[in-house]
């Protein structure tokens, strides 16, 4: 049997690939099975020093996730033998990766485009995993999607349960069973009752802070770095876009040391002292950056993050390439301000290569972690689809095995 723990990306395309090859899969996970409608409730609150945006119920962070899907990571872990090539285009197949159509690009994200563009920089339509027919373009993508017209783990694990898999909600798992450096099986919290259940292979997919502690508490000393990216929204007045009901981060800007999105945050209006500027008159662009790893997990499960002369730089980078943007796109230069530092897409803390091998296997003989703990170094792109594909690669090893 294959016990997966998590049902972020990782482990709902596992799920569905195990199961679906007609494999005994019990799937668990932390959270509530809940409507992707609810998924804002589910945010997760560490220390006050670190704002960092994941959650915990059925399909994880994907749930909340904006489903931009970019390919990222390629050239880094060719250096450990992997190439997902492959992986991409079924992956990219299977959600449905594609650039939304125009019927789905509102003003607000076109004034985007279009001043990147007249700037000379590299500018594109996000790639993204969402149905526009389903999509009502309410601009809530990062609440949980009421209409469930964008891709999340969620829909994977649907697929999993329906080809046999079995799932067990609100199950936190505590430690694994190991014996002569085997994997038996883990044990995990129930209804307040400590459980036992055998397996096979255990492959720990809860992410990369809870699948560093649940390493941790096996003996294995993951989670001594972290990385995440991160971001700050910048923007301000432009009397009338709707921006905030618009289908969020349509429009990419790559640069050489961040990326840019449109994305709206209700913070930047408490930055403008004029009252009569309301949430539809406000346009913002998400800036977000690669970072290097300086941080830590301790054993309390706190995060604790250092940011390096290099964050700072790059970060200020994107701020000013944002404000050029906002400023030929019509804002007032005089609004334009910028949300407190945050972080997303945490990752680095049981990399390939020095926790896991590149089966994502760590030295634990069956014991195989798949989510963004394993990330060689921090993308500073949206990391879903890599995940997604490595996560493909391993079901095939898998089945294989």
């Amino acid at each position: 049997m294959f016990i997966i723990v998590g049902t972020g990306a990782g482990g709902a395309i596992l799920a569905k690939e195990l199961a679906e090859n007609n494999l005994p899969v019990t799937i668990l996970e932390k959270g509530p099975y809940i409507k992707s409608k609810d998924a804002f409730n589910y945010y997760d609150k560490y220390n006050d020093s670190v704002d960092l945006l994941t959650t915990t119920c059925i399909g994880g962070a994907t749930i909340v996730s904006m489903s931009n899907m970019v390919r990222a990571l390629d050239e880094e872990l060719h250096e450990f033998d992997i190439d997902l090539a492959e992986a991409y285009e079924y992956v990219e197949d299977l959600v449905g990766v594609h650039q939304l159509d125009d019927s789905h690009i509102g003003a607000g994200t076109q004034a985007f485009l279009d001043a990147g563009r007249e700037l000379g920089l590299q500018t594109l339509k996000m790639p993204k995993a969402i149905r526009e027919d389903d999509c009502i373009q309410c601009g809530k993508c990062a609440f949980g999607c009421p209409a469930d017209a964008k891709w999340s783990g969620k829909d994977f694990v649907d697929d999993a349960v329906e080809a046999g898999a079995t799932l067990i909600t609100e199950a936190e798992v505590t430690e694994l069973i190991i014996e002569d450096n085997v994997i038996k099986g883990v044990k995990f919290i129930k209804d307040g009752n400590e459980e036992e259940l055998l397996s096979d292979y255990v492959i720990l997919s809860a992410g990369a802070i809870s699948s560093a502690l649940i390493l941790r508490r096996s003996g294995i000393d993951a989670g001594r770095e972290i990385f995440f990216d991160p971001f700050v929204s910048v923007g301000g007045y432009l009397k009338d876009i709707n921006f905030n009901t618009e289908v969020q981060m349509a429009g990419l800007v790559i640069g050489e040391n961040f990326v840019l999105s449109p994305h709206f945050s209700s913070f930047i209006r408490a930055n403008i002292p004029d009252d009569s500027v309301a949430d539809k008159d406000i346009l913002s662009i998400m800036v977000k950056t690669p970072d290097e790893c300086r941080g830590y997990i301790d054993d309390g499960g706190e995060v604790y993050k250092t940011n390096t002369i290099q964050d700072i730089r790059y970060l200020a980078e994107g701020v000013a390439t944002a404000g050029f943007i906002l400023e030929k796109a019509g804002v007032d230069p005089n609004t334009i301000g910028s949300t407190v530092y945050r972080g997303a897409h945490p990752g680095g803390t049981a990399k390939i290569g020095e926790i896991v091998d590149s089966n994502l296997e760590t030295e634990i003989s069956n014991l195989f972690v798949c989510d963004a703990s394993v990330l060689p170094i921090s993308p500073g792109k949206p990391p879903i689809l890599t995940i997604l594909a490595l996560s493909k690669r391993l079901a095939d090893y898998l089945k294989n095995k």
